[in-house]
C-alpha cells in the first residue's frame, strides 16, 4: 500500500463531519489534481480560501498598474499578473495599446531592465504573500538603481483567515507550507486557541492528506493545536533571517483584498527610509488621479463569483460563466487566470 492509500484508509475510518479551509492555491492544484475531493468520505468538506496571491490582487491595483504603464513607465510584473482583469481592461491589453508591459520572473529580473535603460523609470508590480516579500525586502536591502521602484501590494495571510471565520462555517485550517516556511507556526496559534484545529501542510497529494489526518486526530481527541506536517520544510520558528529583512524594510498596513475588501493589519508598505523606491510616492499624482475617476464600491458584481469563491461560500460550478464565457483563454474573473487560482484548477483537472 502506498503512504496515499494508508492516509486514505485511516481518514475513512473517521466518520466525522468537518469542513476544513485550506489557504494555498498551490494546495488546491494538487488536490484537484488528484481529484481528493471525490475520494475523500462525503462527511469531509475541503474549502478553498484566498490563498492565490494573483486572485486577491483588487481591480484597483490593476488599474493603477496600467495608469503608470500607459503615462510612460516600464511596467515589470509576473506572467500571471498580465491577464488579470481590471476595471478598464488588463496588463496585457495595455501593451497593445502601447504601453511599455514586460513580464519578468523575479525582482533581479526588473532590476536588470532598469540597469540597461537609465534613462526610463523602471515600476516592478511586486505582489504575493509572505513568501516572495522576503525577496524583495532584500533587493532593497541591497540597494535599488535610481529610476528602479516598486509598486507594493503584498499581503499578510493571517489576517485574512481571520476575518473569514465570521463569514462561513469552517471547523479547521490547513496553513499554507510555503508561507509557514518564512513565518512559521506561531502566527497560526491564535486560530487553535480559538477552538481551531491547524496543520501547516506541504504540497504533495500525501501532504494534504496527513494533514487532513492530523485535524481529525485533533477533533476527536478534544486538543486544538497549530502542528508542523511539513518538516521537511517547515521550521516551526520559520526563516528568522527573511522576518528580519521583512521588519526592516516593510510596516504592516491594512490592505484591500479582491472579493474581501479592506483587512486591518494584512498588507505591508515601504518604510519611510526606503522612500525613493516606492511608487506609491514618487507617482503619488497620477495614482490620486486614478482612484478619484474610479469607484471601487462593487467589485467583482454581476455574473463572476470570483469574490465568493475567494471566500470558500461557492465553487466554481455555481458561476454561471464558469467553462463558458470564462476560461483560462479568456478570463473574466481573477480566480481563471493564475495556476493557483480555483477556477483555473477546476477547468484544467474536472475534464473541462
Amino acid at each position: 500500500m502506498s503512504d496515499e492509500s494508508d492516509l486514505l484508509t485511516k481518514i475513512n475510518k473517521v466518520s466525522l463531519p468537518i469542513r476544513i479551509m485550506h489557504v494555498c492555491g498551490t494546495h488546491e492544484r494538487t488536490i484537484s489534481r488528484y481529484g481528493m475531493r471525490d475520494v475523500l468520505p462525503s462527511e469531509i468538506e475541503v474549502l478553498s480560501g484566498p490563498g492565490c496571491p494573483v486572485c486577491v490582487t483588487t481591480e484597483r491595483e490593476i488599474d493603477i498598474a496600467i495608469e503608470l504603464a500607459m503615462s510612460g513607465v516600464i511596467l515589470t510584473s509576473f506572467g500571471d499578473m498580465m491577464r488579470v482583469p481590471g476595471s478598464r481592461g488588463s496588463l496585457m491589453e495595455a501593451r497593445s495599446q502601447g504601453a511599455d508591459v514586460r513580464m519578468v520572473y523575479s525582482i533581479d529580473d526588473a532590476i536588470t531592465i532598469a540597469e540597461k535603460n537609465p534613462k526610463s523609470k523602471v515600476v516592478f508590480f511586486a505582489i504575493g504573500f509572505e513568501t516572495t516579500a522576503p525577496i524583495n525586502a532584500a533587493a532593497i536591502l541591497r540597494g535599488l538603481p535610481e529610476n528602479f521602484s516598486l509598486f507594493v501590494s503584498h499581503k499578510l495571510t493571517p489576517p485574512a483567515v481571520l476575518a473569514l471565520i465570521d463569514e462561513i462555517n469552517i471547523d479547521a485550517f490547513i496553513a499554507p507550507g510555503h508561507v509557514c516556511t518564512i513565518v512559521g507556526i506561531h502566527p497560526y496559534q491564535q486560530f487553535a486557541d480559538m477552538g481551531f484545529p491547524v496543520v501547516a501542510a506541504g504540497f504533495e497529494a500525501k501532504d494534504v492528506l496527513l494533514s487532513i489526518s492530523m485535524i481529525l486526530e485533533q477533533m476527536m481527541s478534544g486538543d486544538t493545536i497549530v502542528e508542523n506536517g511539513y518538516p521537511r520544510a517547515v521550521r516551526n520558528e520559520g526563516n528568522t533571517r527573511a522576518q528580519e529583512m521583512m521588519e526592516q524594510v516593510f510596516d504592516i498596513s491594512d490592505a484591500q483584498w479582491r472579493g474581501l475588501g479592506t483587512i486591518k493589519g494584512s498588507g505591508l508598505s515601504i518604510r519611510n527610509e526606503f522612500a525613493d523606491h516606492d511608487a506609491a510616492l514618487i507617482f503619488e499624482d497620477i495614482i490620486d488621479k486614478q482612484v478619484r475617476d474610479v469607484s471601487y464600491d462593487n467589485v467583482d458584481t454581476s455574473l463572476c463569483r470570483c469574490a465568493n469563491i475567494l471566500k470558500g461560500r461557492e465553487k466554481p460550478n455555481d458561476c454561471a460563466l464558469f467553462g463558458k464565457r470564462c476560461t483560462p483563454e479568456t478570463p473574466v474573473g481573477s480566480c481563471m487566470v493564475s495556476q493557483e487560482g480555483m477556477c483555473h484548477n477546476w477547468y484544467r483537472y474536472r475534464g473541462l
